[in-house]
């Protein structure tokens, strides 16, 4: 690859990176337990709505949780003696 094409690949992933921690951060708010949105807040009025416990997140990726899970080993048949 040239540098111009790494570059350009580096700034893309620079800004999706960024837009999807800032996406994480946002709050969300329910409405007698129903996920309403800031705009469906400040069009219904605010009366009953409660800004939503974050759900804790994932300790590890699906690959990381691969990698940390025991593992099923089989060993060698290994025989003895004479029978070799």
């Amino acid at each position: 690859m040239n540098k111009k094409t790494l570059s350009i690949a580096a700034a893309i992933l620079t800004i999706v990176s960024g837009t999807a921690a800032v996406a994480a951060e946002l709050p969300t708010y329910e409405a007698s337990g129903l996920p309403v949105s800031p705009l469906q807040v400040r069009v219904l009025g605010a009366a009953h709505v409660e800004q939503q416990v974050a759900a804790p997140a994932m300790v590890a990726s699906v690959h990381q949780a691969k990698v940390l899970s025991p593992r099923k080993v089989t060993t060698a048949d290994v025989t003895t003696g004479t029978a070799r």
